[in-house]
């Protein structure tokens, strides 16, 4: 009996343990279904919800390219940038006392908003920086890499603009076609990577958005260097406040190169002094003084009221015309009309003036003065030509020798173009396009062969040898609280290059010389004349052109 006894009794603790192990397995079961099946949304969620984020960012914004279409003047650069996980932050003490003392703005941020979901802590890192942040070993300091936009060339800052810290354009070329160098944004999701050091995260693309399209500008980097070295050189000797040129290419409307100085350097996404970032060939409008008398020329010849070498008396020093003094530079008697223009006589020309009367403003219209060129590029100005219904009586007179009439250097480029292309018109572009883009004819070639006649008797002032040189100068004074002043000037030079299918049209500008009493042919015109042979040297020695 008691051996039967001990039997049950160990019968019933076999049972008893059986039945412990089968309940335990039973409830890790469910416990198993729950997890893994009933709430496996709800867990992958929460693990994704801890372990990745989801951001939106701009695709690798497409580069801007020179005229050849290889050499990139606006390209990007992967680089690495700091964030945070406000809500899941794992040693917050270590974390706060860093960023207070290196990242206020964004410890005082982060204290305001620790729901925030994602906040950037530093973007688009030098390699110094992101040393630092690395070897501070805060695992709540996360890391990713970001496109930066990157700039080859700072001689062409005006030019090609920059763009802000989320690659969107901001100024020049970089503004005007944002929409086609960004493309359309892409959704990514940054998630932990345990196989890597750090607290680096892989990236994945879930929306691709839509590549950037590149853009091939008609810059020719070598001829903006040119350009730029020579304003340095004259703006540096002159003090003066600024300087622009243009190279342009009259057949095809292309700018060869656009410079103005002082330069800026674009990568340093400039901010102090964004007066130093415009592209003052486009974004300015000033008097222009006596260059305009080339094209009271060209008109007063299309109009047929002077002859190349009709006789006019220049009056000597001064004149009165309609009760209106008008001085002449230097003592000037009877000249033929082309060497009125070559002396640059106010008196001589303003005579020609009053001879076309009204018909002056429809051909500085004609010629594109006072409307924009449409040039691809943000904040172009139109510039002002006084209109007949509102001159005075000295407003034609004035006009003749560049006041009452404000322009762009581009504009003014243009209308030397016009006369460089044989009458034809044409348009500006900062886009390559290496081929004819000619217009509506607006002069006859016998008017513009006998203005191309008179100006290269200027021209032969600055020779480049085996090339026909025609040009003009231009000296104006500014205005200053209201009134025109005797010490500050802007100083002017136009003028065509030209030999059987080659021709380039050069305008240099030089913007209030510290020192007065100066004239456009010994400032402006040593920019040009030294930009125009380093530039025929370097382009008959080039087979692309």
């Amino acid at each position: 009996m008691a051996h039967k006894k001990m039997i049950n009794e160990h019968h019933i603790k076999i049972a008893g343990i059986t039945v412990f192990f089968a309940s335990l397995f039973i409830l890790l079961a469910v416990r198993l279904f729950l997890l893994q099946v009933y709430r496996k949304d709800f867990f992958t969620n929460l693990a994704k919800h801890q372990y990745t984020t989801t951001i939106t960012i701009a695709p690798p914004r497409a580069p801007i390219y020179d005229r050849t279409g290889n050499f990139p003047l606006a390209y990007n650069q992967e680089v690495l940038s700091a964030f945070l996980l406000p809500q899941h932050i794992t040693q917050p003490k270590k974390l706060y006392r860093f960023l207070k003392k290196h990242y206020n703005d964004a410890y005082k941020k982060l204290k305001k908003k620790k729901n925030k979901h994602f906040m950037w802590l530093d973007r688009k890192l030098p390699a110094d920086k992101a040393s630092f942040l690395q070897n501070q070993q805060l695992d709540d300091i996360q890391f990713t890499q970001e496109a930066q936009r990157t700039y080859s060339c700072h001689d062409c800052g005006h030019v090609i603009g920059f763009s802000d810290i989320d690659n969107k354009g901001i100024a020049g070329l970089e503004l005007f076609f944002d929409k086609q160098l960004a493309g359309a944004p892409q959704q990514i999701t940054l998630e932990k990577d345990a196989r890597r050091a750090g607290n680096y995260f892989n990236k994945t693309i879930h929306n691709p958005g839509i590549s950037g399209a590149p853009i091939v500008t008609s810059i020719d980097r070598t001829l903006q260097f040119f350009a730029t070295q020579e304003l340095e050189k004259a703006v540096t000797f002159h003090q003066a406040k600024a300087g622009s040129a243009i190279i342009m290419d009259p057949i095809t409307g292309e700018i060869l190169a656009m410079a103005n100085y002082p330069t800026f350097n674009p990568n340093e996404r400039p901010s102090a002094n964004l007066e130093t970032t415009k592209n003052n060939a486009i974004t300015d409008c000033f008097e222009l003084g006596s260059v305009v008398k080339m094209f009271c020329t060209l008109a007063a010849y299309e109009e047929n009221v002077v002859a190349y070498d009709e006789i006019i008396d220049c009056k000597g020093k001064s004149a009165y015309i309609d009760g209106f003094k008008i001085e002449n530079w230097k003592s000037v008697g009877e000249l033929p009309f082309y060497d009125v223009i070559k002396n640059s006589s106010n008196v001589g020309v303003a005579i020609i003036a009053k001879r076309l009367g009204k018909k002056f403003y429809d051909h500085l219209r004609r010629l594109g003065f006072g409307s924009k060129t449409g040039i691809e590029f943000p904040g172009e100005r139109k510039g002002f030509v006084n209109p007949p219904e509102k001159w005075s009586k000295s407003s034609l007179l004035v006009m003749s020798f560049g006041y009452e009439i404000t322009a762009s250097i581009l504009q003014l480029a243009r209308a030397i173009g016009i006369i460089a292309n044989g009458g034809y018109a044409f348009q500006p572009t900062l886009l390559a396009q290496h081929s004819t883009r000619q217009g509506e004819q607006l002069y006859s070639s016998q008017a513009i062969t006998t203005t191309k006649k008179t100006l290269e008797h200027i021209g032969n002032k600055y020779p480049i040898p085996g090339f026909r040189v025609m040009a003009k100068t231009g000296t104006a004074r500014c205005v200053k609280d209201g009134k025109y002043s005797k010490k500050a000037h802007v100083y002017t030079f136009g003028g065509i290059i030209e030999k059987e299918n080659y021709k380039r049209v050069i305008v240099t500008f030089v913007q209030e010389p510290s020192q007065a009493n100066l004239w456009a042919a010994g400032v402006a015109g040593p920019i040009f004349h030294n930009l125009a042979q380093r530039m025929v040297i370097y382009e008959t020695t080039n087979t692309h052109y």
